[in-house]
């Protein structure tokens, strides 16, 4: 009988490509170390992109846009997500690629003004005014039904809620009294009821009772402290898009047929523009009045020279409205037809939309940089490399490109299990380069051999 180590349940996260990137690894100065927080070289890249960042902080780069150029392999997408690190989980980024915006239901633009619309959060702030503690007393007051009969209707419920500080007795609507059922609370329940909505909410079981049995799949939580009756801050954030989203939607009838074609009808449909401008005006009026807060996010577009003419003319109008957030681009692309035009043009971006655009350049890696990112990917995805086969995959990269170098990680862990071994040596490697092809070898080979091809 084989006896195997039970394996942790723990939720593991899953290796992407840039899963090592952390942030853009700048010192209190902005100064970029050469191996901080997954990155390695592009000092000046990451130090230009740390300044965009400090603007985006600062609101003061809403309407700006960023064009990272260079070649492919170079860490482009890598240094957009450094930003996004850097930025935190409260600023919206939305990354999508050139060729997302063709689309057969949803018109190009529309598809740019929807991510551009995403990109851009609004922090509402709401003060709610709610009763919240443990239920010591939950009893429905019944009356004789007023339509006759023998049945018995619900006049009000009195409801006993306890804090540290307190006890306090309510009488509530029979319509809370069906929230409260439906949330299936009963004596000993920690609950809150807001005010303005009469919505009820169970939190979880109080702890005192925590005791009761052995075995229970019930959430124990601590008996509330202050007062009953309490006000509290509501922080929401949600994105322009929401609220489009929301108020696009038609309501429809209560009647069978509304409700079937709700159903039967899941297609996505365009959002006015006369809608977006009544949004505008009411989110300008909650700004105005301090009770929402504007959050300019960042759009990412790769792959930019997919767009075509129509989209960049629609990019210059919309990096000029006021609402619009921080857009990076990023294409590795020289002198290209613009699509959609036989223009010429540097990146295939139109002169007029490149002259509103602050351009970072990504430079190529050199052969000691390569070797520690192989490193650094080796290291994130658990895999012991010796040095002699880290100067080889170095050279491959050099020889070939650095993905392609970083890609023959796994095919050589698994050669080296296969002969027993824990950790990849040069051998392993020259094995796993013999059996793939980089693109430049392909490339290579079918010029030679072009007549055994259809083309």
């Amino acid at each position: 009988m084989k006896i195997e180590e039970v394996r942790s349940t723990n939720k593991t996260e899953r290796i992407a490509s840039h899963s090592h990137v952390k942030g853009l690894g700048l010192n209190d100065a902005g100064e970029a170390d050469p191996v901080a927080a997954g990155f390695i070289g592009q000092e000046k890249a990451r130090e230009a992109a740390g300044i965009a960042v400090d603007m985006i902080k600062m609101k003061k780069m809403a309407g700006r846009a960023i064009l990272f150029a260079g070649a492919p392999g170079t860490g482009k997408t890598a240094i957009a997500l450094g930003m996004a690190k850097e930025l935190g989980p409260k600023v919206p980024f939305v990354p999508m690629v050139g060729s997302e915006v063709y689309s057969s239901e949803v018109k190009k633009v529309e598809i740019l003004m929807e991510n551009f619309r995403r990109a851009i959060g609004l922090r509402m702030k709401e003060n709610k005014e709610v009763y919240e503690g443990e239920v010591i007393e939950l009893t429905p007051e019944e009356t004789e039904n007023p339509l006759g009969g023998y049945g018995k209707t619900v006049a009000h419920v009195i409801i006993g809620l306890k804090t540290t500080k307190g006890t306090k007795q309510l009488k509530l609507d029979p319509s809370i009294y069906e929230s409260i059922t439906k949330e299936k609370v009963s004596v000993g329940d920690v609950i809150y009821i807001e005010a303005n909505s009469g919505a009820v909410k169970r939190v979880g079981r109080s702890d005192s009772y925590a005791t009761e049995y052995d075995l229970e799949a019930e959430e124990y939580v601590p008996l509330p402290k202050g007062d009953v009756h309490k006000k509290k801050e509501v922080v929401q954030d949600v994105t322009l898009h929401d609220l489009d989203v929301a108020n696009a939607r038609p309501q429809g009838g209560q009647d069978i047929f509304s409700m079937m074609n709700q159903v039967a009808k899941p297609k996505k449909t365009e959002i006015t523009e006369k809608l977006r401008m009544e949004i505008n005006k009411v989110v300008s009026k909650y700004i105005d009045q301090g009770v929402a807060e504007l959050v300019p996010g960042v759009l990412f577009i790769d792959e930019v020279h997919m767009l075509d003419l129509e989209c960049f003319t629609y990019l210059n109008r919309a990096l000029e409205s006021t609402l619009s957030p921080i857009v990076v681009f990023a294409t590795n692309r020289g002198m290209c037809t613009i699509k959609g035009a036989d223009i010429i043009s540097p990146h295939g971006i139109p002169v007029d939309l490149l002259d509103r655009l602050l351009i970072i350049r990504t430079t190529p890696y050199s052969v000691e940089e390569m070797a520690q990112i192989v490193a650094l990917r080796a290291k994130t995805e658990s895999i012991e490399v010796e040095a002699d086969a880290l100067v080889a995959l170095s050279a491959i990269g050099e020889r070939a490109t650095l993905r392609y170098a970083v890609q023959l990680l796994t095919p050589a862990c698994i050669i080296a299990k296969t002969n027993g071994r824990g950790s990849i040596s040069s051998g392993d490697i020259e094995e796993v380069d013999g059996l793939f092809y980089d693109a430049k070898s392909s490339a290579k080979l079918l010029a030679e051999h072009a007549d055994r091809y259809i083309s």
